[in-house]
């Protein structure tokens, strides 16, 4: 089947971390095999849910009935143990020049990595820290609330239908979804939880600044 060119407008871009810019996954899987065998969970029902949200989100997930001080007291330990673990921490295969293309261009980094986690993932990535960004500490509601990208497109000065929020998981998604927004699925967690568009990384996406300041994506899939 040949491939398809699909083209999006857009006045600024919205970025999730890991899985969309940054290969996490192997610290992630290390960190939440560990709390997860510590609690008596299954880690493969835990990786289910884990991508995408704050550690205390996660955790109130798996287990419900627990208070949510003690779910806050163990996400502050796993994001110590993440920052310190870069193992294994790589770019998405194409990020390094959709970052390039993106500098001077409208956009924001939206994650529920907090800011040294954040700063030590894109260090570790070889990645450009976008100046504008919203980490764990600035909202108070993890993804699916839609409070991150939301609040991204604020600090940016645009409407939210006038962004496009690139994720890989399906509370990054959902929370896209929610603000309003155009959503380009990134990797292979993306594909089933219905993205405006979907790719199997950044190399087939290419940005195109426009004379108005503004961004063209043409994604190739």
């Amino acid at each position: 089947m040949p491939a398809t060119t699909t083209v999006l407008n857009a006045d600024a871009l919205l970025l999730d971390m890991d899985g969309t810019l940054v290969d996490s996954d192997a610290v992630v899987e290390r960190v939440w095999r560990r709390w997860a065998e510590d609690h008596g969970l299954d880690p493969e029902e835990a990786l289910k849910v884990v991508h995408g949200r704050q550690g205390y989100a996660t955790m109130a997930v798996l287990l419900p009935d627990r208070p949510v001080e003690q779910n806050h007291a163990d996400n502050r330990a796993l994001l110590a143990q993440e920052t310190a673990d870069v193992d294994g921490v790589v770019p998405v295969p194409g990020a390094p020049a959709f970052m390039a293309a993106l500098a001077g261009l409208p956009h924001a980094l939206v994650t529920s990595a907090d800011e040294a986690l954040a700063r030590a993932r894109m260090t570790a990535a070889g990645l450009p820290m976008p100046v504008t960004r919203v980490t764990a500490e600035l909202v108070g509601a993890s993804k699916p609330d839609p409070e991150g990208f939301l609040k991204g497109a604020a600090q940016l000065g645009h409407a939210p239908a006038d962004c496009i929020v690139f994720e890989d998981s399906e509370a990054g998604i959902t929370a896209g979804r929610a603000a309003g927004m155009r959503v380009v699925g990134v990797g292979p967690r993306a594909a089933v939880h219905s993205p405006t568009v979907h790719v199997n990384d950044l190399t087939q996406v290419r940005i195109e600044a426009l004379p108005d300041g503004t961004v063209r994506l043409h994604i190739t899939a």
